[in-house]
């Protein structure tokens, strides 16, 4: 086992190293400049857009475009958001959190880039079900001798899931329940099962549904929470900023119990995690967005960018202001503890905040996901693979939620990044599509077409 956490290490360093930041980055900076930073000056047309797309704009797909969004957001806003951002200040210091920023400013442009696709090349099964992501745009705008990436995407699709989407996000649950309220492992794990299994056995439809209403409400209140603090201390918030800002191009000296970081570093962990939270590029919320009733690629490829802007800019920055500005960043703790401990320095009770805030994300981290792997497994199997795969993931829960999942979380962030690369890959020759598609449409909706 040792040589097989050994091998999995190493691939983790290659494929998470340089070569895939810049991938990542330059993919979205590529696709960004052919859009004409459409993305970045069009924000606000996208939220009316999701605030006008409760009903979609098409009889083609299941859900409307803004619960395809929330499914997307579902899977997205999680432990990344609470845990990710403490790590990434953790190791690279606080100008990570600027990289971040960068991330989810490229990152708009690939998420949209990818719902565009995931729309136009989707598609539908006898009984009516849409299925769509990198698997299918791959298969059908590249061609059959592009068929063997689509599939290897599939196949790392299906897998990560179990990992990052599934046992990954019980185990911090459990964590979490236990931590804050003295909850025993095996009662988390059975309330997760039973109510996971509540909402997937009942399809897309019932996940989109779960997810329209928890994510936006944990969501707002959690900003509330994170913004009350940023209030009482607003005379601080330029000097955090300035922090961040210097950090990112100069690094970061050793201080308490902070080790201290380089630029290089506050780049790689800044990237990674930003990718990790708002998971532009790896291929998974084009899954959902290509279930949305809509007709308009272009259409839900704008309110599917929000996805990362929300996540991103918004969820992590309010979690990095809070970390700063309490400088509990400089006493050496990590990940979900980090984040615990600077909301309760803050706030009285804040470690239950951060507590339930997990587990609420966590929780529909696991909804989503569900579909996105399940949509992997149709691709291989049809709608026949569907219920054995339900079962498997609900097993695999209470598994999650007892184990030591120390190979886990790493053989999942291996995979993660492998579905990143044939989704890169794809987005970069389909981009004529997606260019074509943009000014097309963009120029029917100024004339009114």
């Amino acid at each position: 086992m040792e040589q097989v956490s050994a091998l999995v290490s190493t691939i983790n360093g290659i494929v998470w190293g340089p070569l895939m930041l810049v991938l990542i980055l330059g993919t979205g900076a590529y696709l960004m400049l052919g859009l004409k930073l459409m993305p970045l000056r069009n924000i606000g047309a996208a939220f009316r857009l999701l605030i006008n797309g409760r009903k979609g704009d098409g009889n083609q797909g299941e859900i409307s475009p803004f619960q395809a969004l929330m499914t997307s957001l579902s899977a997205t806003i999680g432990t990344g958001n609470i845990a990710g951002v403490a790590t990434a200040i953790a190791l690279g210091g606080p100008g990570a959190l600027f990289w971040m920023w960068c991330t989810a400013l490229v990152g708009m442009a690939t998420k949209y880039a990818e719902a565009v696709c995931a729309v136009h090349f989707r598609e539908q099964d006898a009984e009516g079900n849409f299925s769509g992501g990198p698997m299918y745009y791959i298969k059908n705008g590249l061609g059959s001798r592009w068929q063997w990436l689509g599939a290897c995407f599939a196949v790392f699709g299906a897998m990560a899931g179990f990992g990052i989407g599934n046992t990954v996000q019980a185990n911090s649950v459990a964590d979490a329940m236990q931590g804050a309220f003295g909850v025993p492992v095996w009662l988390s794990a059975v309330v997760m099962f039973v109510g996971v299994a509540a909402v997937i056995l009942g399809g897309v439809k019932r996940i989109a549904s779960v997810a329209g209403f928890l994510v936006p409400f944990m969501a707002i209140s959690y900003l509330i929470v994170g913004l009350v603090i940023l209030l009482m201390n607003i005379p601080l918030l330029p000097a955090v900023f300035s922090l961040v800002i210097d950090s990112a191009f100069n690094g970061t000296a050793a201080v308490g119990g902070f080790a201290g970081a380089g630029v290089a570093a506050a780049i790689r962990f800044g990237v990674a995690r930003g990718v990790f939270s708002n998971e532009a590029g790896l291929g998974s919320a084009p899954i959902a967005h290509a279930a949305a009733k809509t007709n308009n690629p272009v259409r839900q490829g704008m309110i599917a960018m929000l996805g990362t802007f929300i996540d991103t800019i918004l969820v992590c920055t309010v979690t990095g202001f809070v970390i700063l500005l309490s400088g509990v960043w400089e006493t050496g703790e990590s990940g979900a503890a980090l984040s615990t401990l600077a909301f309760e320095s803050q706030v009285p009770g804040g470690h239950f905040i951060v507590a339930i805030g997990l587990a609420v994300f966590a929780f529909t981290t696991m909804l989503g996901w569900s579909y996105y792997s399940e949509r992997c497994v149709v691709y291989f199997f049809g709608s026949r693979g569907v219920m054995p795969f339900r079962i498997a993931w609900v097993l695999a829960i209470p598994m999650g939620a007892m184990a030591n999942l120390g190979f886990i979380w790493l053989l999942a962030d291996t995979l993660n990044a492998l579905m990143a690369i044939p989704n890169l890959i794809a987005l970069l020759l389909l981009s004529p599509v997606v260019f074509k598609l943009t000014q097309q449409k963009l120029a029917e909706a100024k004339e009114g077409v």
